[in-house]
C-alpha cells in the first residue's frame, strides 16, 4: 500500500512538473520579424506623366502576361510553353521542393519521437568483472540458472558458483519530447518557412528571366528576318542598277567603271546575307533551347518571316505600391531577412536549458515463452535537463554571427529595393527614348527612299553620275537597317521595362507546380 501511495505521489509531481513546463512553453526568445517598410521614389512613375513617345507607360492594372501586349499569337503561344519545358525552371522548381522537404524536417522537432525496438541477446557476464564483486568464483561453473531451469544465467545469489551463458529477449518501445519552452523549435521551423519562401520566390525570378530572355530571343530573330529581307530587296535593286549601267555601256554613255563600282554594291549586299541567314538559325535554336526542344525542332514554327511586333499604344505598369509585392528579388530579399532574423531566436534560445521528457516501456524476459506476459513487463519515464555551463565562447560568437548575418540581410533588402526602383526608372527612360528615335530615322528612311528615286530617274537621264546614285543608295540600306534594329530595340525595352516591373510569374502553373 506504501508503495502504491509513493508512487501515486511521484506521478503527480510529474504530471505537475509537465504542466508547469507547458505554462511557460509559450515564451519564444529572439527579435520577431517586423516586415521592413520602404518609401515609393514619386518621380519615378512621374515619368508617364513627361513622356512623348507613342507608346506610353501608364499607371493602369499591370497585367502579369505582359507578353500579349504585342499582340502576337507565335509569341504567346511559346511563352505558354516555356513554363512546362524550360530546364532552369525545373531545376529551380526541383530545389523548391528541396526546400520544403528541409522545412517538414525542421518541424518534426516540434513533435514527440516514439521508437520501437526489439532485441535478443545471448550474454555471459565477465567472472573477472562486476560479477567477482557478487562473491562468483571464477573456477566453479553453477548447475541451475537465474530462472531456475536449465543453466541460462548468471548466479542468482551472492557466492554462488561459476556464470553460465543465457538468453534475453526486449521488445517494447521509446518516447521522447523536448519541450521547447524557449521557443528554439519554433524560431527554427520560422527559418525554415522563411527560406522556404525564398526558395519560391527565387524559382519566380528565374521564371521570369526565362520569359524576358525568350522574348528578347523572339524580337531579335524577327529583327533579323527583317534585315534579311531588306538586304534581299536592296541586292535586287542593286543588280537591276548593274543591268542597267552594263546596258548604258554597251550605248556608249558611261564606262566601266560604273559596272565595277555596280557589281561592288551588289557583292558588298550580298555578303550580308549569309551572315543574316546563319543568325536566324542560331537564334531559333536558342529559343529552342529554352522551351527544351532539341536544334531544329522549331524551324517549321519560326522559319517563316515575320516583322517584329508593333508596340501597344498604351503600357500598363500598375501602381508605386505594388513594386515591392511582385518583384521576385524583393520578395526573395525580404524571406531571407525573415530566415536571418529568426535564426537570432535559435541563437539566443541556445544559452537557456533544455528539457525533455523521456520514456520507454516493454517486456524483458530471459525466456522467449513468457516475454509478452505482464510479469515481463517493465517502464520508463522521466525528465532530463541539459544546461551550458562552459562553452568557450562557442554560444556568444555563434548569436553574434546570427546578428551581423541579419545585419547584411537588412542592407541586401534595402540595395534590393533600390536598385529595383533604378531598373525601373531606366527602363522608362529609355523605352520613351528608343521610341523617338525610331520615328525620326522613320522619316529618314522616307527621305532616303525618295532620294534614291530620283538619283536613279536623274541617272537613266544622264544628269547624275552613278557615285551619287551609289551613296544614296547605301544611306539607303543603312537606314533602313537601323529603322529595323531601332523597331527591335524598342521592343526589347519593353520587354526590359515589364521584367523590371515583377511580371511573368504569377500564372496558375507558377502557383500550382511549385506547391507540388
Amino acid at each position: 500500500m506504501k508503495a502504491n501511495n509513493f508512487s501515486l505521489r511521484m506521478f503527480r509531481a510529474l504530471a505537475l512538473e509537465i504542466l508547469a513546463c507547458l505554462v511557460i512553453a509559450g515564451c519564444t526568445v529572439g527579435p520577431d520579424f517586423q516586415r521592413p517598410t520602404t518609401s515609393t521614389p514619386p518621380q519615378v512613375f512621374e515619368r508617364t506623366q513627361s513622356a512623348q513617345a507613342p507608346s506610353k507607360a501608364v499607371e493602369a492594372g499591370f497585367s502579369p502576361d505582359w507578353w500579349t501586349l504585342f499582340n502576337d499569337p507565335t509569341l504567346n503561344a511559346l511563352e505558354q510553353q516555356l513554363a512546362d519545358a524550360n530546364l532552369d525552371v525545373a531545376a529551380a522548381s526541383a530545389r523548391l521542393r528541396q526546400s520544403r522537404a528541409e522545412q517538414r524536417v525542421a518541424g518534426a522537432a516540434e513533435y514527440p519521437t516514439l521508437d520501437g525496438a526489439a532485441s535478443y541477446d545471448r550474454e555471459r557476464g565477465s567472472e573477472n568483472g562486476i560479477l567477482s564483486l557478487l562473491g562468483v568464483s571464477p573456477t566453479e561453473t553453477q548447475s541451475q540458472s537465474a530462472s531456475g531451469g536449465a543453466p541460462l544465467g548468471v548466479a542468482p545469489l551472492p557466492g554462488s558458483k561459476g556464470s553460465p551463458a543465457y538468453n534475453l529477449y526486449q521488445a517494447g518501445f521509446d518516447a521522447s519530447w523536448e519541450l521547447d519552452i524557449w521557443g528554439r523549435n519554433r524560431r527554427g521551423v520560422e527559418a525554415a518557412t522563411a527560406l522556404t519562401e525564398a526558395s519560391y520566390e527565387d524559382r519566380n525570378a528565374v521564371l521570369l528571366s526565362a520569359r524576358a530572355e525568350l522574348a528578347r530571343d523572339y524580337i531579335e530573330l524577327r529583327d533579323t528576318q527583317s534585315l534579311l529581307r531588306i538586304a534581299k530587296q536592296n541586292l535586287e535593286i542593286a543588280r537591276d542598277t548593274t543591268k542597267l549601267t552594263q546596258v548604258r555601256v554597251h550605248e556608249g554613255v558611261t564606262t566601266d567603271l560604273d559596272v565595277a563600282n555596280a557589281s561592288a554594291q551588289a557583292a558588298s549586299i550580298e555578303s550580308l546575307i549569309p551572315t543574316l541567314e546563319a543568325r536566324c538559325e542560331t537564334t531559333i535554336n536558342a529559343i529552342g533551347v529554352l522551351l527544351g526542344e532539341e536544334p531544329g525542332a522549331l524551324q517549321k514554327t519560326l522559319g517563316e518571316p515575320h516583322d517584329v511586333p508593333e508596340l501597344p499604344a498604351q503600357v500598363p505598369i500598375g501602381f508605386p505600391s505594388e513594386l515591392v509585392q511582385r518583384r521576385p528579388d524583393i520578395r526573395k530579399a525580404e524571406a531571407d531577412l525573415h530566415a536571418a532574423t529568426a535564426s537570432i531566436g535559435m541563437a539566443k534560445a541556445d544559452f537557456y536549458p533544455r528539457i525533455s521528457l523521456n520514456g520507454s516501456a516493454g517486456f524483458q524476459s530471459l525466456q522467449l515463452s513468457s516475454l509478452a506476459n505482464w510479469a515481463s513487463g517493465q517502464f520508463v519515464v522521466g525528465p532530463s535537463i541539459t544546461m551550458p555551463i562552459f562553452e568557450g565562447g562557442r554560444l556568444k560568437g555563434t548569436l553574434h554571427l546570427r546578428e551581423a548575418q541579419q545585419q547584411e540581410a537588412a542592407i541586401v533588402y534595402q540595395r534590393t529595393v533600390l536598385e529595383a526602383w533604378r531598373e525601373v526608372d531606366d527602363a522608362l527612360v529609355v523605352y520613351d527614348a528608343e521610341q523617338q528615335r525610331r520615328d525620326r530615322l522613320t522619316a529618314v528612311v522616307a527621305l532616303n527612299q525618295r532620294a534614291l528615286s530620283v538619283a536613279q530617274q536623274r541617272y537613266k537621264a544622264g544628269a547624275l553620275d552613278y557615285l551619287d546614285v551609289l551613296n544614296v543608295q547605301k544611306q539607303l540600306l543603312d537606314g533602313q537597317s537601323k529603322l529595323e534594329q531601332s523597331k527591335a530595340t524598342a521592343a526589347a525595352n519593353l520587354i526590359t521595362l515589364c521584367k523590371a516591373l515583377g511580371g511573368g510569374w504569377e500564372s496558375t502553373y507558377a502557383n500550382s507546380s511549385a506547391s507540388r
